[in-house]
């Protein structure tokens, strides 16, 4: 594929933290963007994501460099009084503008919208929150937890009966979310191709995780009646459920009513279409878990590699349930760039995750580790036209942090 970068000469500042924000920003620099990612003189908590449990424990701050590759990093003390000279210049110089601070205190900082678009009328400004900007809730705080999984309704649907709540995989709404912000963005740049205005975008985790429950959620809006949570022995269509194979793999069938005949044929089952209890949709109503019970007794029968063959036989929909270390030697995800080399991470980080967008005839960007905190804080701020005696006086304000700090944080490969 040839080169050409979609995003290139566009220029992005990512003041948001943790994943949602950074994560927009990170499929931008995907495609070319010039991005600057902003944080606190100490960095921001995301740094040590991979020790904060239940996050798998590692030395390598894997969460922040799938996050901030391809970035430039700036420490800058937003509490500093000067602090907002270099904010004026960075919104001058961007295209795009990501913020994610709560708004009680980005009305402190002077960060809102109307202080930020009064110097750069055309700036992008892409606000993501928990909750949404207005209602009774608009200046909560919200993590995918919470705010995706837990308030969208998700995490009531997504567990068996009678079991509680679990625990989803953190991130895993951050990272639905991003995409959303990413789209806000676009968008809000194809308006500006036409319109030459700026434009304030912007998206909620909630918004995000009621869009990934929407099925059900619609349901609910139309008065729809419910089955109940799934339950596996006694499923509300035992053609679309969990099963496992002799070798203990498990995972799920997805079998169209056009499909049966060829798969239950195909199992050696074709005795299951002439069974009493299952020929008519009320006896089959009452017969799930009878039928459930004879299909677990089948697919026990043979291993995993031997029901691949069956279903691609007959073109039936299935999905292994694989576990992180099985995914990550999937050659379907090297295949289909999905993994990629990482660059200048150390030698225990040599891989990433792309974002999952692909353009046909665009090689995205090679990906590069991400800065360590306020690597390139002189780079950047020279490039604003600030001199080296402006540079020292916003250390001695505090703005920055000292020359001698970024060296060391810096050496530490995004650490």
């Amino acid at each position: 594929m040839a080169t050409n970068n979609i995003f290139s000469g566009l220029k992005v500042v990512d003041l948001a933290s943790f994943i949602a924000g950074p994560g927009a920003a990170t499929i931008l620099s995907d495609f070319g963007a010039d991005v600057i990612k902003v944080e606190p003189p100490a960095g921001e908590l995301w740094r040590i994501g991979q020790k904060i449990p239940p996050q798998p424990r590692s030395e390598v701050p894997y969460p922040f460099q799938l996050a901030n590759r391809n970035k430039r990093g700036v420490a800058l003390n937003l509490k500093a009084s000067s602090a907002q000279q270099v904010l004026e210049r960075l919104a001058k110089w961007a295209d795009v503008f990501i913020v994610n601070t709560p708004h009680p205190a980005r009305k402190k900082l002077k960060l809102e919208y109307d202080d930020v678009a009064q110097w750069n009328p055309r700036l992008i400004y892409a606000d993501l929150t928990g909750f949404g900007e207005k209602g009774p809730d608009a200046a909560l705080p919200g993590f995918d937890l919470t705010a995706y999984w837990a308030r969208s309704g998700l995490l009531f649907m997504t567990r068996d009966a009678g079991s509680p709540p679990t625990w989803p995989v953190a991130g895993s709404g951050d990272n639905a979310t991003a995409v959303c912000i990413y789209a806000a963005i676009v968008t809000g740049l194809y308006r500006r191709e036409r319109t030459g205005k700026g434009s304030y975008v912007t998206t909620s985790l909630l918004a995000a995780g009621v869009w990934s429950a929407s099925v059900f959620i619609q349901a609910a809006l139309s008065g729809a009646n419910f089955y109940g949570l799934h339950d596996r022995a006694h499923p509300a269509n035992a053609a679309l459920n969990v099963y496992r194979s002799s070798d203990g793999t498990w995972f799920v069938l997805v079998v169209t009513p056009d499909k049966v005949p060829a798969i239950l044929k195909a199992m050696g089952r074709e005795d299951m279409l002439t069974d009493p209890r299952f020929s008519d949709p009320g006896k089959l109503a009452q017969n799930r878990p009878q039928l459930t019970a004879m299909l677990d007794e089948t697919f026990r029968s043979q291993p995993m590699s031997y029901w691949y063959e069956v279903f691609n036989g007959v073109q039936v929909t299935f999905g292994a349930v694989r576990e992180p270390q099985e995914v990550v030697n999937d050659p379907q995800l090297r295949a289909n760039d999905i993994i990629v080399p990482l660059e200048g991470a150390g030698e225990k980080l040599t891989s990433t995750i792309s974002s999952p967008i692909q353009v046909q005839g665009v090689t995205k960007v090679p990906a590069q580790r991400a800065p360590g905190i306020g690597e390139h804080n002189d780079e950047v701020l020279k490039e604003l036209a600030f001199t080296s005696n402006d540079i020292e006086g916003l250390r001695a304000s505090g703005a920055i942090p000292p020359a001698s700090n970024l060296k060391a944080s810096a050496t530490g490969g995004g650490q």
